[in-house]
């Protein structure tokens, strides 16, 4: 019989104690499917369950967070598929659950890939891109490289507060290599630094496998990086139904964040994923969901252990946070295209839209195998609505068996409607005083008075 090392003996001990206890169970709640994750504190790790639940393409419907303040914690998730039933494929959420959240308890010892094996290994030549929106600008970025060979893999791009961000998976058209020549790569950015008129730090290129970057995450990431949140907060005050709020409770500790917003797909995960971005801990949480309606409420810390200290960072996660929930709202008409993919694609297609004055607010590029599965979301060039004889024409344009318009994107989740009849015409902050008392109830922190 083999024996193992004593300094494996103890990774497999350490792995073991830090990889969380996950279950999925269908039979607790008649409505929705019980997904309950066990762990010690970590930093991101909450982040890594939300992530792994909307990859899954499930809905959060309502949940809490609790924890001991700082070493074990407990996340549990009522969700639903699109449809608002149980989700059916349990044991393959369980799978991906287990599978996201064990591999962030160690990094892995094995190597990155060589950059002559990168191919083989999904690696390619990653294009981040910022810069400020304008008609026609996701078009030009496509021209160019289309004009420079470069092949493009996946790509998402975000435009939110006048400014625009997207990542890019490129290979060199012809070898289907990664684009790794440093002669090459300065051509690249340079071209699209123009494009952008960003200057150096409109477009950098990394190599990355696009199945290891939460694509997601990294536009947040970008658009806050860029300012694009407090660009926002000076614009002149729009009506909105999202209200963020940060309040302190001293006697605790704690800073409490609410939000009150309509709900809609990966709302939590953006949520999240702000707070864990700026450095902050959430040790008790809840989030419910009414209709087209949600409510969320955190009570976090600092990495060090404190709570928020000032006006100006209070300010900072306010505005983080209206961008976070307001820049995937997806505005105008949604397009699904699906067509055998071919060289110059996407610079047709969106050279199309430019003509006829369409202009690209979100995109979501796939390429699987021959096939390019897009999905662009478009409006006039002012920004609304666009003509729907506009729409036809591009699409008889493109081929009406691979252009069609998407009206039912979100089945039950998102209305079409303001909620201006719940809250007369924006959403109202949460009492803090019963909201905090209602969920330490629930969190068992405090006892019940009646």
């Amino acid at each position: 019989m083999e024996r193992c090392h004593p300094s494996e003996v103890y990774e497999l001990f350490v792995r073991h104690m830090n990889t969380p206890r996950v279950a999925v169970d269908n039979g607790v709640c008649e409505t929705a499917t019980l997904v309950q994750v066990h762990s010690a504190r970590k930093h991101g790790v909450l982040l890594e369950a939300v992530a792994a639940l909307s990859d899954h393409g499930v809905c959060v419907r309502k949940g809490y967070i609790s924890s001991d303040d700082g070493r074990w914690f407990m996340d549990v998730f009522h969700v639903t598929d699109a449809t608002g039933r149980k989700v059916a494929d349990a044991d393959a959420l369980l799978a991906r659950l287990e599978s996201s959240l064990s591999a962030d308890a160690l990094p892995p010892r094995t190597p990155p890939a060589a950059a002559g094996a990168a191919a083989a290994a999904g690696v390619h030549t990653l294009l981040e891109l910022v810069g400020a929106d304008r008609p026609g600008l996701l078009s030009e970025v496509f021209a160019v490289l289309h004009d420079l060979r470069c092949g493009i893999v996946d790509a998402r791009a975000w435009t939110h507060g006048g400014r625009v961000a997207a990542l890019v998976f490129v290979r060199d058209e012809e070898t289907g290599a990664p684009i790794d020549d440093a002669a090459r790569v300065r051509r690249v950015e340079s071209r699209l630094r123009h494009v952008l008129r960003g200057g150096a730090r409109g477009a950098r290129t990394v190599l990355a496998d696009a199945a290891a970057v939460n694509l997601d995450r990294r536009l947040h990431q970008l658009l806050n990086e860029d300012g694009e949140a407090g660009s926002c907060a000076d614009q002149a005050e729009q009506p909105t139904t999202t209200a963020v709020a940060v309040q302190d409770w001293g006697e605790r500790g704690y800073s409490v964040v609410t939000v009150s917003c309509r709900d809609r797909p990966k709302l939590l995960f953006d949520v999240v994923c702000t707070l864990t971005d700026l450095d902050y801990v959430v040790y008790h949480g809840t989030f419910d969901t009414d209709g087209d309606h949600a409510q969320q409420e955190f009570y976090i810390r600092r990495l060090d252990g404190r709570p928020i200290s000032s006006a100006a960072e209070r300010r900072r996660v306010i505005q983080c946070l209206q961008a976070a929930i307001e820049r995937r709202a997806s505005e105008g008409v949604r397009l699904e295209l699906r067509i055998t993919d071919r060289r110059g694609l996407l610079a047709y297609v969106t050279r199309v839209f430019r003509e006829n004055s369409l202009s690209v607010t979100h995109a979501e590029i796939k390429t699987r195998g021959d096939m390019a599965m897009n999905v662009f979301h478009v409006t006039d060039v002012a920004g609304r609505p666009a003509d729907p004889k506009t729409i036809d024409d591009v699409i008889q344009r493109i081929g009406t068996e691979s252009l069609r318009v998407d009206e039912e994107r979100w089945p039950r989740l998102c209305s079409t409607e303001g909620d201006a009849g719940r809250s007369g015409g924006g959403v109202g902050i949460f009492s803090l005083g019963s909201l905090v008392k209602k969920n330490l109830v629930s969190l068992g922190l405090i006892r019940s008075c009646s």
